[in-house]
């Protein structure tokens, strides 16, 4: 397993032992599945992604990446997990999709790839690493002039706690127990604050809400539990 700056060895272990769930549309990732089509519908809102250069950071086995590629982006995904990536790469390869896929993470990848990046999307990957400021401060070097970058990432209150760990993880089995800790949840004016610091306009916010009974899955206005952002690199 490579060591890279800002990664939690412990959740990369822990993600790298369910790889082989990721493309399981009944499995332990079934949630991902099932709110992919609303995530890429917030993306599409604002940005045509045909010919555009994307970069998915912390993509796992490739979910969202695929969907983005299939609408005529130039895509990158890249994965501090070598067993996610090898998951990612064979699915692109089994369905002919040109996706360019790295093990490496945000802060090692920002290195050679400075403001190259027309959309960045970095989804649930902040509440599992050390430094989430570090995220967007390496990804503010990646973009272009005017470019999107995309965060999704989960509420820090009661609510989120009761729906997002206890409902989700133990009650209901929607994620496998221990995905998440309550202390690393962000609220969403924590980090429109983190991507003011970087120039980062706010274009877009919304939150996800996401019905495990009949599973459905909408964009609503008030980000209580799981949320969605979008923001704009002014210079």
């Amino acid at each position: 397993m490579i060591e890279l700056e800002n990664t939690d060895l412990n959740e990369v272990k822990k993600f790298s032992s369910r790889a082989n769930s990721w493309w399981d549309r009944n499995g332990e990732f079934k949630t991902l599945h099932d709110i992919n089509l609303t995530r890429l519908k917030f993306i599409t809102k604002n940005i045509q992604l045909k010919g555009l250069r994307v970069l998915d950071i912390g993509c796992g086995g490739g979910i969202l990446t695929e969907s983005i590629a299939k609408q005529g982006a130039l895509t990158t995904g890249i994965d501090a997990s070598e067993e996610n990536i090898n998951v990612a790469t064979h699915h692109a390869f089994e369905n002919n999709l040109e996706i360019n896929y790295f093990v490496t993470n945000a802060e090692e990848f920002s290195k050679k790839n400075k403001g190259g990046f027309d959309l960045i999307t970095c989804m649930e990957l902040l509440e599992h690493v050390p430094d989430p400021l570090s995220i967007i401060k390496v990804s503010k070097k990646m973009i272009k002039s005017g470019g999107h970058i995309i965060f999704s990432t989960i509420n820090r209150n009661i609510k989120s706690y009761i729906l997002a760990i206890l409902a989700g993880e133990y009650l209901l089995n929607l994620l496998p127990k221990g995905t998440h800790r309550y202390e690393k949840f962000i609220m969403p004016s924590e980090l429109i604050s983190w991507c003011n610091q970087y120039k980062l306009r706010t274009n877009d916010l919304s939150a996800i809400k996401y019905n495990p009974i009949i599973k459905t899955c909408s964009l609503t206005g008030r980000p209580d539990v799981n949320y969605i952002l979008d923001v704009i690199s002014d210079d």
